[in-house]
Order: C-alpha cells, then sequence, then structure tokens
C-alpha cells in the first residue's frame, strides 16, 4: 500500500439518515436525540468533527454505500443532553466494510471523487443553470410566490451538480444516484433531463392556470 492510500482510508463515524442524501458543499441541519448519536456527537466534537451521513431507504431498511462526510459547523447543547448543529458536506466515500456496530456504526472507508473531466463543461452548466432558472420562474409564477436563487449559486461545474442536486426534492433515490456519479459531465446530462422534464410540466400547468382565469 502506497502512502498516498494510506491517507485516502480512514474509519469514519456514520450517521445513517432516511431519505436524507448530503451533498458536497452543502449544509445539513440536525437535531439529535438518539441516545447512541449524542454519544457519537459528542466524541466526534472531541476530535475532527467529522462524520459520514449514508441514505436510509425507510422502504427497504437498507443503507447506502455511498454517502458524504459532514463537518461540524456549530452546535448548540439543549437539555436532555439533546443538540442542534448546522454541518457542511465535504468529501464523498464509499464504505468498505463496518468496524463495528455498536453504540454506533464506524466504517472504514475510501474517499471518492469524480474523473476530471474531458471536455469544457461550462456550456453544459450553463444550460442546466438556465433550465434551473426557468423552473424557479415558472414555479413562483404557478404559485403566485416570490421564489428565487440564491445571489451565490455555484457557478463552477462541480459545485453547481451538487447544488441541483441537493435541491431536488422527494426523490432521495435519485439523489443517491446523482451522489455515486463520479463523471460530472453525466451527473448535469441527468440533471438537465430532470430539470427539462419539470420545467415542461410546469410550463403546460401554467398555460391551463392562464387559460382558466382567461375564461373568469
Amino acid at each position: 500500500m502506497t502512502s498516498s492510500s494510506k491517507i485516502a482510508v480512514r474509519e469514519l463515524p456514520l450517521f445513517p439518515l432516511p431519505d436524507v442524501v448530503l451533498f458536497p458543499t452543502r449544509p445539513l441541519p440536525l437535531h439529535v436525540f438518539e441516545y447512541r448519536y449524542r454519544i457519537m456527537m459528542n466524541t466526534i466534537l472531541e476530535s475532527d468533527r467529522r462524520f459520514g451521513v449514508l441514505m436510509v431507504d425507510p422502504v427497504k431498511g437498507t443503507i447506502a454505500n455511498v454517502g458524504c462526510c459532514a463537518e461540524i459547523i456549530h452546535h448548540q447543547k439543549l437539555q436532555d443532553d439533546r443538540m442542534k448543529m448546522l454541518t457542511l458536506g465535504q468529501q464523498r466515500f464509499r464504505v468498505l466494510e463496518y468496524v463495528r456496530e455498536k453504540p454506533y456504526r464506524v466504517g472504514l472507508v475510501e474517499w471518492i471523487e469524480d474523473q476530471p473531466p474531458t471536455s469544457d463543461l461550462r456550456p453544459l452548466a450553463s444550460d442546466v443553470e438556465q433550465l434551473l432558472r426557468d423552473v424557479v420562474r415558472l414555479s413562483a409564477k404557478l404559485t403566485e410566490q416570490n421564489i428565487e436563487l440564491p445571489e451565490d449559486l455555484p457557478d463552477l461545474p462541480v459545485e453547481l451538480s451538487y447544488w441541483v442536486a441537493s435541491n431536488l426534492y422527494g426523490v432521495a433515490q435519485e439523489q443517491q444516484s446523482l451522489l455515486e456519479m463520479l463523471d460530472t459531465e453525466a451527473r448535469l446530462q441527468r440533471e438537465s433531463e430532470i430539470l427539462t422534464s419539470t420545467r415542461n410540466h410546469l410550463a403546460a400547468r401554467t398555460v391551463l392556470k392562464d387559460t382558466f382565469n382567461q375564461k373568469l
């Protein structure tokens, strides 16, 4: 084993969460109340403040094999030793094996990252951003609410792909698939397909709403 591969593998406390997929650079607020995870967080706070988040399929009861490391940015201890905390997604990882499972899971993990792109991904990222803006605009019109994208929306392809993936709602399995992809272009292409379908659906509903309102 080379020295670089030694650095790439480590033990990591693991926090399985139902239908929650964390992505690099994205925030995840948590309310920790289970006894075993209170123990875990207190231990983590005394070390490097990092743990792994893994998506649990609540129907099948299975735990994903690929997750994202979270770093505790801020924490507040409440009564009964419960905690509120804000964490931030760091590197993705793959679980190689479970080192132990009690009182909480600890896994031997390897870090994973996207392969270097073979072409300029900025045009594709720009298309995805425009689709995102179309979806937000149509959603705002349909719901008659003021919905806006953040001013600090990432413009780099990899970070944008994580932002879009983390903001898909109600599709944890799709998010998990996007998390596991090791190709930025493939992730952006899939997000383009999802956003195009969403935009077309919202556009059709907007036309129906406008037609209905005109008849009133």
